[in-house]
């Protein structure tokens, strides 16, 4: 089933869950007992990003892992899918192969440079830009599609305007619903919803929310992707740094009242990045059901 339908559908606010694909046997390991675990809390939908660099291997993968989490554990589940790597033609046989496995949902992203790359280059024959992608999928096939949205801007934008003028490109290309790149102070995503709406962007706006279990890891992410955490956040964990129990228990407790804030105040759901576990992400969206902070909520 489309994703988008799904959300528009339902009168309870969407959660879905992120996973990648594993490279180890323990990581495979992981990803069962996360699956075992979060497939009970039924959600809207789950996703599963490319492997590094998008290679077709990675490729191939994400699609068996999806297809898998449709056909083995019931969930509507959507493939990350990006430019890099590949050809125009290359990229339509991957959407044939993710059709033919069932696939109807697609997260078009333009994707990360590869491993050891700083700058980002289009593939010679193929796409630049994730609009371009969008464009292709939504002439072509039949899926529901997602893209990405920067409520901190894109780290490569050159400033908040500009990043918002791609957001709408994307969305009047055939974007359905956004999902956020992690934050952890909500007034970022609050006044981004708010700039996007003035733009003329009117599908979800789902906010990505990464729960914090390790602090060495949260910081080199932060890095990465240009997010902040709050000076009085980042000290309260780096006070626990050396205290993993302690770091993940800070982590859990913070997620649920940054999402249990953003769902009263009109959010239409949560995208929780797993990272192929299911312990923060299961204690959070608990406590988020029995609390139902979104009762009488205005969808933003």
């Amino acid at each position: 089933m489309r994703i988008d339908e799904r959300i528009a559908g339902s009168d309870e606010p969407s959660f879905s869950f992120e996973f990648f694909p594993p490279r180890t046997d323990e990581g495979e390991r992981n990803l069962g007992r996360a699956l075992a675990e979060l497939s009970r809390l039924h959600p809207t939908f789950v996703s599963v990003t490319y492997g590094a660099g998008g290679s077709p291997g990675a490729r191939r993968k994400t699609v068996d892992i999806v297809a898998h989490l449709k056909r083995d554990y019931g969930m509507e589940a959507m493939a990350h899918f990006t430019c890099v790597g590949a050809t125009t033609a290359e990229l339509r046989e991957m959407l044939d192969t993710m059709r033919d496995a069932g696939i109807d949902n697609v997260l078009a992203l333009r994707g990360d440079p590869p491993q050891g790359q700083t700058e980002w280059t289009a593939t010679e024959g193929g796409l630049r830009y994730s609009r371009e992608l969008i464009e292709l999928i939504r002439d072509e096939y039949d899926f529901s599609i997602g893209a990405a949205c920067f409520p901190e801007v894109h780290i490569h934008a050159t400033d908040p305007d500009s990043d918002l003028r791609y957001c709408k490109e994307k969305v009047d290309a055939g974007a359905r619903f956004l999902i956020t790149q992690l934050f952890f102070e909500n007034q970022s995503y609050y006044d981004f919803v708010a700039r996007a709406r003035d733009a003329g962007i009117d599908v979800p706006i789902i906010p990505g929310i990464w729960p914090i279990t390790n602090v060495a890891q949260i910081k080199k992410v932060t890095v990465m992707c240009g997010a902040r955490i709050p000076e009085h956040v980042a000290r309260e964990f780096e006070l626990r740094a050396d205290q993993s129990d302690a770091v993940a228990d800070l982590g859990v407790a913070y997620a649920t009242l940054q999402c249990a804030d953003l769902l009263a105040n009109g959010a239409p759901g949560i995208h929780f990045y797993t990272l192929n576990r299911s312990h923060a992400t299961r204690a959070i969206l608990s406590a988020l059901r029995l609390m139902t902070p979104w009762r009488g909520a205005v969808t933003a």
